[in-house]
């Protein structure tokens, strides 16, 4: 298998400028920089849609609870533990909504580690100033 070698990325970008989504998104992934945010928040998508869909046959409201608490739950922990950083949700809501179901539409696809690796985001290495190997 090819392996290609991300070097450390730019420090991360400031939230002020960024005006549309397209400039929004890297910055989005650069907040998800551990392979191990982004798990968390793929599973956090998956428990939010699996809720959303057993409210829509059911009509439990406790499905809209498990919906909201399953997929911010594991994400902000993962930002607090992992990334030790905030959340872009509070700042960029609906954006955040978006890039998030991009990165969970790009994982299903197996594109997602191509996309990383397209916009030079370094994992846990690159914060330890080391190399990142990505998949080609």
């Amino acid at each position: 298998m090819d392996q290609k070698v991300l070097q450390s990325p730019q420090p991360q970008q400031s939230t002020s400028g960024i005006e549309t989504f397209e400039e929004f998104w890297p910055y989005y992934l650069g907040e998800h920089r551990d392979p191990r945010t982004r798990q968390l928040h793929i599973f956090g998508t998956a428990v939010a849609i699996g809720s959303l869909a057993a409210y829509a046959v059911t009509r439990r409201p406790g499905f809209l609870v498990s919906a909201l608490a399953g997929s911010y739950g594991p994400a902000w922990l993962s930002h607090a533990v992992v990334e030790h950083n905030k959340p872009a949700t509070f700042t960029y809501p609906w954006w955040s909504l978006r890039a998030d179901l991009k990165m969970f539409s790009l994982w299903l696809d197996g594109q997602l580690d191509r996309e990383v690796a397209r916009q030079k985001i370094g994992g846990a290495c690159a914060k330890e100033g080391r190399p990142v190997p990505v998949r080609k």
